[in-house]
């Protein structure tokens, strides 16, 4: 699968996802269903394409409601919903999909879903009378959902995971920021910090799908998780900024990010990897000296605009330069007057005070 199409079925699963997350009136509807042990097939969506494979049943088009669905699930046939779940548009229709259609699903409900959802394009949700289960089927994508409490579990061991990376990924670069400083970086530092943004990204878009599969019940979750990850993905961007190597072939940063965001787990892994798609070398050169541009520690100077980092960073061209400049010397930069430049300088020699005495005290 193309990594678009990859892209879009993941958005689409994601959004089906939220639709029955709890607290929707979908959720509560599928909830009371299997409360009542009855079995359920809801179509998300109805066109042409789905009229056509429907035969029977009866036309409803009234607004949506748990106990309405309830209800209608206690008669055979698929129930059929807008895109939204807003209104029942059908209700009691046996549908006939394309038999040529490949499913590994055994049971009736579960393999007509499957080939509806292949067929139409739309979500298709099975309820399962005799496992107790609800399984979504989107695309070529079949998805059980679990209940509140496995999922909160598994979410909470991500999180934990995630705040010894965070913690990790602040001493590496608060590492990085003092051998800036003191002009000692090799490729291997900033592959580290690197390596650990990204990782902390992926972990915090793992808890993401659970807080979305959560509903109401994640939003908790959700506090915690914006306050652990705020800041990660510009820093991130800084990082590659910063190291970002120049000459006719350079490359944009977005273009470096998603080469990172492709590496494979494994890949991830390995600091040697991770020095490539950053543009600087292979593994051999771990060991070699860079200088960064400045653009991480200009960030940290209050109320600095980001259009002024980049003129500044486009006047000196390296951090060092930077720190060795005057207040005079910051002063010859478009925007930058007397009080902008005073500031840049106090911000600056604040900052490499307190990460050399992180480091060594």
């Amino acid at each position: 699968m193309a990594s678009g199409d990859r892209q879009s079925a993941e958005a689409r699963l994601r959004a089906t996802l939220a639709a029955v997350a709890p607290g929707t009136d979908l959720r509560e509807g599928l909830e009371r269903v299997l409360r009542a042990r009855t079995g359920a097939l809801v179509v998300l969506g109805y066109d042409k394409t789905v009229e056509s494979i429907c035969t029977g049943g009866f036309a409803l088009d009234v607004e949506f409601s748990s106990a309405g669905m309830r209800e209608l699930a206690k008669m055979d046939g698929a129930i059929m919903c807008d895109r939204d779940a807003s209104r029942i548009i059908r209700a009691g229709v046996h549908l006939m999909p394309d038999a040529a259609i490949p499913t590994e699903e055994t049971g009736t409900r579960h393999r007509t879903a499957d080939r509806v959802a292949r067929q139409t394009g739309f979500p298709v949700i099975s309820v399962s009378q005799s496992m107790h289960s609800i399984a979504l089927y989107v695309g070529d994508t079949r998805y059980g959902l679990e209940d509140t409490g496995s999922i909160l579990s598994r979410a909470n061991q991500a999180l934990s995971t995630l705040e010894r990376y965070k913690l990790r990924l602040d001493e590496v670069s608060g590492t990085l920021s003092a051998l800036e400083i003191e002009d000692l970086v090799t490729v291997r530092d900033v592959a580290s910090v690197a390596q650990r943004l990204e990782m902390v990204l992926r972990i915090a878009t793992e808890i993401e799908g659970y807080v979305l599969e959560l509903g109401s019940d994640g939003r908790l979750l959700s506090l915690q998780l914006d306050e652990l990850v705020a800041g990660v993905d510009f820093e991130r961007e800084l990082v590659v900024r910063d190291y970002l190597p120049t000459g006719r072939r350079a490359r944009s940063a977005a273009s470096v990010l998603t080469d990172v965001d492709a590496l494979s787990s494994n890949e991830l892994l390995d600091i040697g990897a991770i020095v490539r798609p950053l543009g600087l070398g292979g593994p051999e050169s771990l060991d070699g000296a860079v200088s960064p541009r400045g653009y991480r520690l200009l960030a940290k100077v209050p109320r600095l605009p980001g259009a002024v980092v980049d003129r500044l960073v486009d006047h000196f061209g390296t951090l060092q330069k930077l720190l060795a400049a005057s207040i005079d010397d910051l002063q010859a930069v478009e925007g930058v007057g007397d009080t902008r430049a005073r500031s840049v300088r106090e911000g600056l020699s604040r900052l490499a005070e307190s990460s050399i005495l992180e480091r060594y005290v």
